[in-house]
């Protein structure tokens, strides 16, 4: 994986500090550098002001005073408040205390008199039970009277490694070191830092082959050397078949799922459809073939065609017994599999079945809903959705705003580039579809998966508002030709 986009828990960045000293740094030195890129980027987005600076009793805090002391340098109204004594303070954050020689006050709401910025050094990350007291009814204040909020490392309150809220105000700006942690990405964590900027403090990248992490931000830069490419000496069939088990009266799930799955490069693209539902799809898709099933048996004779290299099953599938069956069927062939919705639902009484049948390459793509039907939903999205995936031997994808994808190895990608837009009906289809197309054409699920849910957002992010799920198979072109470095305006 590449360490550009890792995802660090506040224990990992704990690890790589202490790495950073052991190469002969040290925790006074990262902080001077914490604190200065707080400064900096308060001083580009807003001219002198009066600002109270929020101090915490660790490191976080220390930083805070690093960052009143450039702002002052700066020609800033500084004020400065600190959470408890001052004698509590010890290592490195005593230092830049002691080297802040104007006065330093009780923290409490009345520190924000005049304040027309604040600036949170009061816990970071690290905290781990509710916000209370004085911190509290600090941030509290500064909310009501809507005053910005700069956040240092994470909005105290926010919990570094789930996102979870236990008390923060919201920040208008976040600014965290080395880089970004799970309670960045994962909401409600994510809403509340607001912009978020990543600074260096001279932690070599280095350490991270020493720490070894599994979680990512979802990126090109993550897939993108795997995503499939078209040969000139290939045929339709190099580039996989795609076969899709398709429902009635519920027709669109699936013919959006095919067109996305075409769109995204699958050579041939099927669906399987009740005799019945055939002058449904056979009306509305042209290169997408229908294959009509008179009797169960037809279905079977279908995954006889070892051409075909992927499966999909589940949009408008309809719950039940035949839609079990037929699941188990995709997966006793161990060719790459995609469940998603109907499918998945389709196991609420009997769960272990589906995951015991998992031998070979398998997505499942749930909403929440469906995810709880058959999974533990217990713990933070990260921490289900990893169980999860180690459970079923799937590379699990647990959609929602904040995405996560998680291999059965403890790998972990989280999306962070979906917009507002994809909360709309047949979004959750189309995705289906794109990651259908991928594995068909060989890739490895987990990177299949990341790639899908990345393109998925950047189709929606190139559209707009108005967004309706059959937009987003044409808008694939587009986000395929950036990927790979195509001119946009050559057709």
């Amino acid at each position: 994986m590449n360490f550009a986009t890792a995802v660090l828990t506040t224990g990992q960045m704990g690890e790589a500090d202490r790495r950073c000293v052991l190469a002969g740094s040290s925790v006074s030195i990262l902080m001077e550098n914490a604190g200065r890129g707080v400064a900096d980027e308060v001083v580009r987005r807003w001219s002198p002001r009066r600002v109270t600076v929020l101090c915490g009793p660790g490191n976080n805090g220390g930083d805070g005073f690093v960052a009143a002391k450039y702002l002052a340098h700066a020609g800033w109204n500084v004020r400065v408040a600190l959470l408890g004594l001052r004698d509590k303070l010890k290592g490195a954050a005593l230092h830049h205390a002691e080297a802040w020689r104007e006065p330093i006050e009780v923290l409490s709401p009345e520190s924000l008199d005049s304040a027309e910025l604040v600036i949170d050094a009061i816990f970071g990350a690290g905290l781990s039970r509710p916000l209370e007291g004085a911190a509290k009814d600090t941030l509290e204040r500064a909310s009501v009277q809507r005053i910005p909020i700069v956040a240092v490392d994470i909005p105290s309150g926010v919990k570094g490694d789930t996102g979870e809220d236990v008390g923060a105000a919201a920040a208008l700006l976040t600014v965290t070191c080395f880089r970004k942690k799970p309670g960045h990405l994962l909401f409600p964590g994510r809403a509340l830092c607001g912009e978020l900027v990543v600074t260096d403090i001279g932690t070599p990248a280095g350490v991270l082959e020493q720490i070894v992490p599994n979680t990512f931000e979802n990126d090109p830069k993550v897939w993108l050397d795997a995503l499939p490419q078209s040969r000139q000496c290939g045929n339709k069939y190099t580039r996989g078949h795609a076969l899709i088990s398709g429902g009635y009266p519920m027709t669109g799930a699936a013919r959006m799922a095919a067109r996305a799955a075409a769109r995204v490069g699958a050579g041939l693209t099927t669906i399987a459809v009740p005799e019945v539902g055939l002058p449904i799809y056979a009306t509305a898709l042209t290169s997408i073939m229908v294959v009509p099933l008179a009797r169960p048996a037809d279905f079977d004779g279908l995954l006889k065609d070892s051409r075909i290299t992927g499966f999909l099953i589940g949009p408008g599938a309809g719950v039940g017994e035949a839609t079990r069956l037929r699941t188990l069927a995709l997966l006793a062939t161990r060719r790459a599999t995609l469940i998603d919705a109907d499918a998945i639902t389709s196991f609420k009484e009997q769960p272990s079945a589906l995951m015991d049948a998992i031998k070979g390459p398998c997505v499942m793509t749930p909403h929440e809903g469906e995810f709880k039907r058959v999974f533990d939903p217990g713990g933070d999205k990260l921490t289900r959705t990893r169980r999860a995936a180690a459970r079923s031997g799937a590379v699990i994808v647990l959609k929602g705003a904040d995405t996560v994808i998680a291999a059965p190895d403890g790998r972990a990608i989280v999306n962070a580039n979906a917009p507002p837009t994809l909360a709309t009906a047949g979004s959750g289809d189309v995705l289906s579809g794109i990651v259908l197309g991928l594995l068909t054409q060989g890739m490895e699920p987990f990177l299949a998966a990341a790639a899908a849910v990345w393109m998925h957002g950047a189709a929606a992010n190139e559209f707009g508002p108005g967004l309706l799920a059959e937009d987003l198979p044409d808008l694939l072109p587009d986000v395929l030709r950036r990927l790979r470095g195509v001119n946009t305006c050559t057709r």
